[in-house]
């Protein structure tokens, strides 16, 4: 390697070092010298119908991959995806938001430039970035250069949330040093505290002590870095083990102790019952919100709870502070005597079938779910967006090494389809990366309401080639509003659109918008298509559109809601 760079293909060496093989973005006036050396660096520009769907598209990426790279225009573009990159904080994600800006010469003579508010002033878009990235900064000089990007790198990948860089536009081609990317970056560790070893100990005596014990997975375990160590507890103690709404997915629920949602009294009751009188709740990486939380009732008690966090562990009401929870598992794994550990015996398990299905019956929410979940493989991507999806989409039972999307804490409708196509690039790359064939697809499920919204990424689907089934629920608006507030309100509906005719605006061929677009409205009609193998075993962009009912609701807290409003109406009218 030669002492020397250029800046671009410095910070795309660091990107290709870190696993990232795609980037997302739309080219602006102050990006396009950068975006001049993307294909040569060896990188995939993707290319994104507007700013926010990228946001949202390397969002999906990140939570798949690791790590994920955007690159946008000053101000225009970077404020169109700022809404994106927000849910990626709220969410754990680390997104590298790469801004394009007006070369340095122009900053420093304050020059009244496009895409600035004509007052000279260079800096208001980085200070509202502050508030939704965990970390800035700005190359000014090439003697700096990689060590400002070697930070703000290790930022994102420390804590796991989306970071931000200005590159000015006359920076791409300026020659830096080389010598850092000898070194990869890492997540440094802090030293172990002198009190680790009496936590691990402390830990272990309520282990061996708990005679009905918990282990409750939340959507925070991925940016602790312990999913497999997870896997590891729950098969060595068989003990119950459910998740949160945003840790589904990250657990195998074909171990036979594992239970799936935890939705507290939204759910099954016996596992409340459970879950109640435990006397020790193993609690990894939780978000508490109340969406992902079941408007806080499905919080353990803390009298009961050992609790891992990011850099806390917390026992009853004592936090222990600047300590590794993947380290202290590891030590408790391998410490673990599994003769003094209890053999826990959970509720008994729901079992889901199709029994009381019937043909003729309309496709409704109390039916949908069930019916698709059969197609789902092993390894496969099942994105459910906010709304009544995300609600049914719960339930599903996932084959092992499937992940899960949905509706978490942000829910920003729309987020889902970009992510879908974020996601599905990301596992791609990864298989290109190892060398795997394995063939898997990723099953999207929208709401006609949501996906006018962020459409257009259908195209980009299409023109990247990549297997997806896009099951859109037509309900006639926006079901999951009505809930909330104003049921018969003509605000909640939304445009008429002939979603069968999608592919053929996106830009798919003739023969695959012959095979490729289905229509239900019957659970016969709907079987039969989830039957037939173009559907879930197919190749390119698929459109299921299913109707639905404008009223259709039947999981807990959406009914319990519309439950609640309709009594309003009655004693009101009254």
């Amino acid at each position: 390697m030669s002492d020397s760079i250029k800046l671009a293909d410095y910070l795309f060496t660091r990107l290709q070092q870190l696993g990232v093989d795609s980037i997302f973005g739309v080219p602006g006036d102050y990006n396009l010298r950068l975006l001049d050396y993307v294909v040569p660096a060896g990188l995939h520009w993707v290319g994104n119908c507007n700013e926010l769907n990228a946001a949202y598209a390397a969002d999906g990426y990140a939570r798949m991959n690791g790590a994920s790279a955007l690159i946008t225009t000053f101000g225009v573009g970077e404020l169109s995806a700022a809404n994106g990159i927000a849910g990626a904080y709220a969410e754990r994600s680390p997104v590298i938001h790469i801004v394009g800006t007006p070369p340095r010469v122009q900053q420093d003579t304050r020059a009244l430039m496009h895409h600035t508010f004509a007052d000279g002033e260079y800096k208001r878009f980085a200070a509202m970035a502050k508030h939704i990235t965990v970390a800035q900064t700005e190359i000014q000089d090439a003697a700096t250069a990689p060590e400002r990007i070697d930070w703000i790198l290790q930022q994102a990948l420390i804590h796991s949330r989306p970071v931000y860089l200005e590159l000015p536009d006359d920076m791409p081609q300026v020659l830096v040093s080389s010598e850092n990317l000898k070194t990869p970056i890492k997540v440094p560790q802090a030293p172990s505290p002198t009190y680790e070893s009496d936590i691990i100990a402390r830990i272990l005596e309520r282990i061996y002590a708990a005679k009905q014990p918990v282990i409750l997975v939340d959507g925070e375990s991925q940016a602790l870095g312990i999913v497999d160590h997870l896997d590891t507890l729950i098969t060595s103690t068989k003990w119950p083990t459910w998740t949160s709404v945003w840790g589904k997915g990250l657990v195998n629920e074909s171990h036979p102790n594992v239970y799936g949602l935890y939705a507290s009294a939204f759910g099954d009751q016996p596992a409340k019952a459970y879950f109640d009188s435990a006397d020790l709740v193993l609690t990894f990486g939780p978000q508490y919100s109340d969406t992902n939380s079941y408007f806080s009732t499905a919080i353990p008690k803390p009298a009961a709870a050992i609790t891992f966090k990011d850099t806390t562990i917390q026992i009853e009401s004592d936090i222990y502070r600047d300590i590794s929870p993947s380290r202290v598992l590891t030590q408790i794994l391998s410490k673990l005597d599994s003769t003094r550990v209890a053999q826990a015996e959970g509720p008994p398990k729901v079992l889901v079938t199709t029994d009381d299905i019937n043909p003729s019956d309309l496709v409704a929410q109390k039916n949908f779910f069930r019916l698709v979940n059969p197609i789902f493989k092993e390894g496969d991507i099942v994105l459910a967006e906010t709304g009544t999806a995300a609600y049914g989409g719960r339930k599903f039972k996932l084959p092992p090494k499937t992940r899960l999307f949905t509706a978490v804490t942000w829910l920003s409708i729309g987020f889902m389809l970009p992510a879908t196509l974020g996601t599905a690039l990301a596992q791609r790359d990864q298989k290109n990366r190892s060398g795997s064939g394995r063939k898997n697809q990723a099953v999207l499920i929208i709401g006609d309401g949501s996906l006018q919204m962020t459409a257009q990424e259908i195209s980009v689907m299409i023109k990247e080639k990549l297997d997806i089934l896009i099951i859109i629920i037509n309900n006639e608006g926006y079901t999951i509003e009505r809930v909330i507030h104003g049921r018969k309100q003509a605000y909640n509906d939304v445009p008429f659109w002939r979603h069968t005719q999608a592919l053929t605006y996106f830009g798919a061929d003739e023969e695959d918008i012959k095979k490729n677009t289905f229509t239900a409205k019957t659970v016969g009609e709907f079987q039969a298509i989830l039957d037939d193998e173009r559907v879930h075993d197919g190749k390119g962009v698929r459109i299921v559109e299913v109707f639905m009912e404008r009223e259709d609701v039947q999981e807990g807290p959406l009914l319990w809601v519309l439950n609640k409003q309709l009594d309003e109406e009655k004693a009101a009218a009254a």
